[in-house]
């Protein structure tokens, strides 16, 4: 997982059961191996096609390699601005949402059947939550349909809350509560009206909590909790906190190659640039000796993490060469590196004035990505040079 994706998402599909091909597929999963967790996930639901469990695992899965496609798993390495409101909209093939809003729907017939049987099945209840979850994350992300993403949000929170009333110990079903408190802790007070016109008042602090008890004492979504604890204590400029969250979750999915991106940004958050130039180094060995997992990775995902903390560390030579070599590739990057490489480089020329190159460098970002979040900065500064 990445952080910056996962604050967005409003629920996670926990791993639920032992069945050794679920196991497998969220290994990959958690891997960035989105072709081969699909495929174990495709086997596990012909196996047996009447989990609603397996068809949300299997959407999920669709929905994050998209993500991962577009480099939206990837956080905000520009700091400062709420991606809750503003991230870029992906964009599916019509094959690829179709698979997905066909897995979500069979997981919900499959749920709400076993609910007409019995209103008190709390395993089906939280599956429903999990589908309504999953497709207001797509409603979200993909269609920017802010009414359909809050409904179906909203009854994902009220079938999990059902769940908590059902079975008090039930841990997991708090996860996407706390979430939810966070997120609308988090949101300034026009946009917070939303969520107190469907019952959440929204409360920071207390969300971290709830957040940080399923990760501790939760069953089948202790590493999804950790994953989001993560990126709220980032968010939070708690990075020492998060610190040792990230190593742990490293050791468990060693070839991960985001991971260890993300661990290298909250150092150097924290004002530790030494330990997040080594963790970029280390990134920069794995792919060197064609490590699994960072084979694939791009160069530029390295050269633009190690301009990125020279940059705001001061070093802007240095910078600006990685983003030169980041650029140099734009028309193989994603969308996000590329036009935040762009960014960089016009940020660098007008702090250290060379006006006429940060004009045609914000120019070629605008051109590069007209709806990215980076380019609405960059027009900002055609008019006005950047400053610390």
């Amino acid at each position: 997982m990445a952080f910056g994706a996962l604050l967005l998402l409003l629920l996670a599909a926990p791993l639920v059961g032992q069945q050794p091909l679920v196991e497998q597929g969220f290994e990959h999963f958690y891997n960035l191996e989105y072709d081969q967790a699909i495929a174990d996930f495709e086997q596990a639901v012909a196996a047996n096609p009447a989990d609603p469990n397996l068809h949300n695992h299997l959407a999920q899965c669709i929905l994050f390699r998209e993500m991962y496609r577009d480099g939206a798993l990837e956080s905000e390495l520009v700091s400062g601005a709420n991606a809750f409101l503003r991230r870029p909209k992906l964009n599916p093939s019509p094959e690829t949402e179709r698979r997905f809003l066909d897995e979500i729907s069979k997981a919900m017939a499959l749920a709400q059947a076993r609910l007409k049987q019995r209103a008190s099945d709390t395993g089906a209840l939280y599956a429903l939550g999990i589908s309504h979850g999953l497709r207001a994350n797509y409603y979200w992300l993909v269609k920017k349909a802010w009414h359909d993403s809050l409904k179906d949000a909203t009854e994902a929170r009220r079938l999990h809350i059902r769940i908590s009333e059902l079975e008090p110990s039930n841990v997991d079903a708090r996860l996407i509560q706390g979430l939810h408190d966070y997120l609308v802790g988090s949101l300034t007070w026009g946009w917070r009206m939303l969520g107190f016109l469907v019952g959440i008042h929204g409360d920071k602090e207390k969300g971290i909590r709830t957040v940080q008890d399923v990760s501790e004492h939760g069953k089948l979504n202790r590493i999804d909790a950790k994953i989001l604890l993560c990126a709220l204590y980032r968010r939070e400029n708690r990075t020492r906190l998060a610190v040792p969250l990230v190593e742990d979750l490293i050791r468990r999915y060693p070839r991960n190659f985001i991971l260890r991106l993300e661990l290298s940004q909250m150092y150097s958050m924290a004002g530790d640039k030494t330990h997040a130039l080594e963790a970029v180094d280390e990134l920069a060995q794995l792919k060197a000796r064609g490590a699994p997992g960072y084979a694939g990775m791009p160069w530029e995902k390295i050269y633009f993490q190690k301009g990125t903390i020279q940059f705001w560390y001061g070093d802007l030579d240095h910078a600006l060469e990685n983003m030169r070599k980041v650029t140099d590739a734009a028309d193989k990057l994603d969308l996000n590196t590329g036009v935040s490489a762009y960014l960089r480089m016009g940020q660098i020329y007008d702090l250290t004035y060379r006006r006429p190159q940060a004009l045609e460098a914000y120019r070629k970002a605008i051109a590069y990505a007209p709806l990215a979040e980076a380019t609405q900065e960059c027009r900002k500064y055609l008019s006005a040079p950047y400053r610390r």
